[in-house]
């Protein structure tokens, strides 16, 4: 009598760090050859957790290393609560718990909450990690997902139609302490919404297949600037993490030996207690190079592997690339290309980071960060501003953006020349950097423009440092002009929306005299002045000629079109007054 067992495969699918283009892992996806065993399953948990079960299994006869995701219904951990049998067999594979992902998958109508995770705390106490699956297609609440707390979230491919989700989604993961992931990306467009998204892992057709064998190379495509982190954003360390060769403190340096020599990708073993904390680092080059010395092998093979290994270097999962790389630099100078072992709260390893991968991407930020700066002021563009302002709309941060630039520039610059104009434009660039409070940030957007984003609260004295301030040019006195929108939560979708909402209100300001501030609310007709004053037209007065002339002429209509013509002037002054501020804009 044949099994279910018979006519069923497992494929694998390579889990993508989209920075270092490694692969973080491999999912393992059950492939029958006839029925739908996985529409059961979701009926039957029992069946659900034989799956799972075979799936670590399969993986072991493939003798990878890497670390594994498995596959597991929501229902399936409600029902069966710790899945011991999973336990045992990751147990008797020779595997860590903390090797292996449960992706946790929907449906989650009818699961009791209640259950479902007293189940995940139980696997997460055991050493397991918990990923949400399914996360934008499926039916998860963001209470439950919030109170599952994953260490990832993987989102549907679909959502990457909707990049303001996925933003969204990275503000959430971050405040969980999670990563996030896209899975089923097919092409190089998705693949770049999701980088610029926020995305840190992926996994689909476009790096590779499911395969029966793990696939041992994956297509990444390059990152274009703009997909780039964000200067002076301090990269976090979840974005370098790459796999761990993990073994057993116990292990012999014939063991780690055989390690080494069947997997030539691998840099270095991490030794870990029972509870996955590292013991003690082995170094791949120093390590083969004690063990392939004369006696080396006969000396060495069957003792302890800890006794050529040294201590590990480690860093909290939250820590900052810049971080890293002060636990490189206070060590000693033949350990630099030693891997560091990134540890979670419990001191557990959940991976290691290299020094290469660091380097790149940071000397990758600071080019990019560079290439953004003005070159009068050194202060950044105007993508650095927008971008953060995309990400506090995506946190559902209140801010207001100002746009600030001097008044009659151009006449400055042909009156006291275009040093004179370069120099107020340093210094106005100085003195809003100084001004600007923690968490403010200020661009020069080109020419006399600047723009300023700051929390609602600092603006009074950003504004005060720089209307307040007596500036000039060649000896000419010169006024500045402010204009700000505040945003609450909710209020734009995004930067191009803010920045609808601040023209108008530069050309209000522009349109008044002397240091001007105008402040307005997104989606809220009007704007309040709150410095400057509106201009005095100039009086017209009509030539004695015209005037006798036009007494001479007709007399009974004289003083109604003289009073009309001097209407009109008056009306027309004004214009001008308005469009002769605006020719700094």
């Amino acid at each position: 009598m044949h099994s279910w067992t018979d006519t069923l495969r497992f494929a694998f699918q390579p889990v993508v760090n989209l920075t270092t283009g490694a692969v973080a892992g491999l999912e393992i996806l059950a492939r029958p050859e006839t029925g739908d065993i996985l529409a059961e399953a979701r009926r039957d948990p029992e069946l659900d957790c034989r799956l799972a079960v075979s799936a670590i299994r399969a993986a072991v006869r493939k003798e990878t290393l890497l670390p594994l995701f498995v596959n597991v219904f929501a229902g399936t951990l409600s029902d069966l609560g710790g899945l011991p049998s999973l336990h045992d067999a990751v147990r008797e594979a020779g595997r860590l718990p903390w090797e292996v992902t449960l992706d946790v998958c929907p449906p989650y109508t009818h699961v009791p909450q209640h259950s479902l995770l007293e189940a995940v705390a139980v696997l997460r106490g055991q050493g397991f990690r918990i990923c949400a699956d399914g996360v934008g297609d499926g039916d998860v609440p963001l209470r439950l997902l919030s109170d599952l707390a994953p260490g990832l979230v993987k989102l549907d491919a679909s959502v990457l139609a909707r990049p303001a989700v996925v933003r969204s989604m990275r503000t959430l993961c971050d405040e969980m302490g999670a990563l996030l992931a896209v899975e089923g990306v097919e092409t190089e467009g998705q693949c770049a919404v999701a980088l610029a998204a926020g995305a840190q892992l992926a996994q689909g057709e476009l790096f590779a297949p499911p395969a029966r064998l793990p696939a041992a190379d994956v297509y990444v495509p390059p990152r274009s600037p703009a997909e780039a982190p964000a200067p002076g954003s301090g990269p976090s360390v979840r974005e370098f993490v790459r796999p761990a060769a993990l073994l057993p403190a116990t292990a012999s340096a014939g063991q780690v030996r055989a390690l080494l020599t069947g997997s030539p990708d691998v840099s270095g073993v991490l030794l870990v207690d029972a509870r996955g904390v590292p013991v003690r680092s082995v170094h791949r080059s120093r390590f083969l190079l004690s063990m392939s010395g004369r006696y080396g092998h006969a000396l060495y093979a069957d003792r302890p592997a800890a006794k050529l290994g040294d201590p590990p270097r480690t860093v909290g999962v939250d820590a900052t690339a810049w971080e890293v790389l002060d636990v490189v630099a206070v060590g000693e100078r033949d350990r630099t290309s030693d891997d560091v072992a990134v540890v979670d709260e419990n001191g557990r390893c959940v991976g290691v980071v290299r020094l290469a991968d660091l380097v790149r991407a940071l000397a990758e930020t600071r080019v990019e960060e560079a290439a953004g700066l003005n070159p009068l002021t050194r202060l950044p563009g105007s993508d650095a501003i927008t971008g953060e302002v995309d990400r506090r709309i995506a946190a559902g941060r209140a801010f207001a953006l100002s746009w600030l630039d001097v008044d009659h520039f151009k006449q400055v610059n042909d009156g006291a020349g275009f040093a004179a104009g370069d120099e107020l434009i340093r210094a106005v660039g100085r003195a809003l950097h100084q001004a600007a409070a923690d968490g403010a940030k200020v661009g020069h957007i080109g020419g006399d423009d600047f723009l300023v984003l700051a929390d609602p609260d600092g603006l009074d004295p950003l504004v005060a440092s720089v209307l307040d301030a007596p500036w000039s040019a060649g000896g000419r006195p010169v006024t500045l002009s402010l204009a700000t929108v505040l945003c609450a939560p909710g209020s734009v979708s995004d930067h191009r929306q803010a920045a609808a909402c601040l023209a108008p209100l530069k050309k209000a300001a522009k349109a008044l005299s002397g240091a001007s501030w105008v402040l307005g609310r997104a989606g809220v007709a009007g704007h309040e002045t709150r410095r400057g004053s509106q201009p005095t037209p100039e009086p017209v007065y009509a030539s004695a000629s015209a005037s006798a002339s036009a007494s001479a002429s007709a007399p009974a209509s004289a003083s109604a079109s003289a009073s009309a013509s001097a209407s009109a002037s008056a009306s027309a002054g004004c214009g001008t007054a308005v469009e002769r501020g605006a020719q700094g804009v």
